[in-house]
């Protein structure tokens, strides 16, 4: 498979172009990038409006993934959310949209720049703010006894623990009441690649996020716009150059761009391997007495107290992905599954604690104004105690895993103080 875009700033690159253009550096290395740090000079296309190798680039992951289009972002899959909901309520009323409530914070500052407003499904019993099964009963049940339509459905799989939704049933679901269903696949890009049509585009969902720099190998900040229903093939460039910036980076993109040719070549082999030493690691880690949590083929999800387990292996020089109060999150890729599973039983060794209580109840606040009404609000920042009885401006969340507890609009209830503290948020921003 090609490589024009990886091909033409190399090509720029080794040409000694005096640069008497964008970006400063000049192409003079400080870290070593800058040679293939480039902006739009002649030939190297337009991200928005793409007639070259850009264009050629984007057909080559559209093909790779098998959808109507896949277009880039190099701003991460919060601008391709941005841009789903801008399509999904283009000529669409009313603008709400059902919405699983683990869902990312870009999703509420894409609720208010598109002037949406969220109706939540909420966690099953037992279930924290990292997960939210929607069975397809429940979506039936929530549509039937909405008091108004929706213009879209949206649900987060994976979510950050790894647990994936049946899209494939939420889709039917969807497309049998006339509505298209929207999910956020940041943490699944490589799901296209695994045996077992996991991806959401394989399952039916309508518009698709991945960030491709999660579980593919490419720069931070590189994602992919997924569409599979025509009727939002047109205007969707337009969508992302809405939210995203007139200056994307050309590393971001040859990165993008070198990844369909790995992908159309031998990774999805190297994947296939990685997935046999993470299932070698799971079993491993579950021999020593960890409880492990149902989770994507290349991510382990450890049910423990897991600061404490971070710590065991920041000690022998490893990094998770997340560690809190009562989950360890290891995300593996064929770069360094074979390591993990070599390593990380050493790190931790046997478990000699306790499985955590489960984390308290996700109240279910009081909306008092939207989404958008907050967000632009006059606010101020207040300890998380003082902030009990008021609305809820900019939701104060770690990252990661950027789930809000609160969601802005909402009036804060009591019940959501043993949350805060148990995910250690101090402060909360509250309107004035």
């Amino acid at each position: 498979m090609t490589t024009p875009i990886l091909d033409f700033v190399r090509r720029y690159a080794d040409s000694g172009t005096l640069r008497l253009h964008m970006p400063g550096h000049k192409g003079v290395p400080t870290l070593g990038c800058e040679g293939l740090d480039i902006t739009e000079v002649a030939g190297a296309d337009s991200l928005y409006a793409p007639t070259g190798v850009i264009r050629e680039s984007e057909a080559n992951a559209t093909a790779v993934f098998a959808s109507r289009a896949t277009l880039y972002s190099t701003e991460g899959s919060s601008q391709c959310i941005r841009a789903m909901l801008a399509l999904a309520l283009r000529e669409r009323k009313p603008k709400r949209i059902l919405a699983g409530r683990n869902a990312h914070r870009s999703f509420l500052s894409a609720c208010a720049l598109c002037g949406a407003e969220p109706d939540w499904l909420w966690p099953e019993a037992g279930e924290g703010l990292l997960s939210c099964t929607v069975r397809p009963e429940t979506l039936v049940r929530a549509l039937d006894e909405a008091a108004t339509g929706y213009a879209a459905v949206y649900v987060t799989s994976p979510d950050y623990l790894g647990r994936l939704a049946d899209v494939s049933a939420l889709a039917a679901v969807c497309h049998e009441r006339g509505l298209p269903l929207l999910v956020d696949n940041a943490h699944g890009a490589c799901l296209r690649f695994l045996p077992g049509a996991r991806h959401p585009l394989e399952q039916g969902a309508d518009l698709v996020c991945d960030s491709a720099h999660k579980t593919l190998p490419v720069l931070t900040g590189g994602a992919y716009l997924h569409i599979a229903d025509p009727c939002f093939v047109p205007g969707a460039k337009q969508m992302l150059a809405l939210f995203g910036s007139t200056s994307p980076s050309y590393l971001i993109l040859a990165s993008l761009d070198a990844c369909n040719a790995r992908l159309a070549g031998d990774y999805p082999m190297l994947l296939a391997d990685a997935v046999r030493d993470t299932a070698d690691l799971r079993r491993t880690l579950q021999a020593l007495g960890w409880e492990t949590v149902d989770a994507d083929p290349l991510r382990i999800t450890l049910r423990c107290d897991g600061t404490k387990a971070a710590a065991r292996l920041r000690t022998q020089g490893m990094e998770p992905e997340y560690a809190g109060p009562d989950a360890l999150v290891l995300m593996l890729t064929p770069e360094n599954a074979a390591a993990a599973r070599a390593r990380v039983p050493e790190a931790l060794g046997p478990c000699r604690e306790a499985p955590p209580a489960p984390p308290p109840p996700l109240p279910r606040p009081e909306r008092v104004c939207t989404v958008r009404e907050a967000l632009f609000a006059p606010q101020t920042s207040c300890p998380a105690q003082a902030a009990i009885g008021r609305i809820c401006g900019a939701p104060t969340v770690a990252c990661p895993p950027a789930v809000p507890i609160v969601t802005a609009g909402e009036r804060i209830p009591e019940q959501a103080l043993p949350l805060f503290q148990y995910y250690g948020v101090e402060t909360v921003d509250v309107l004035l």
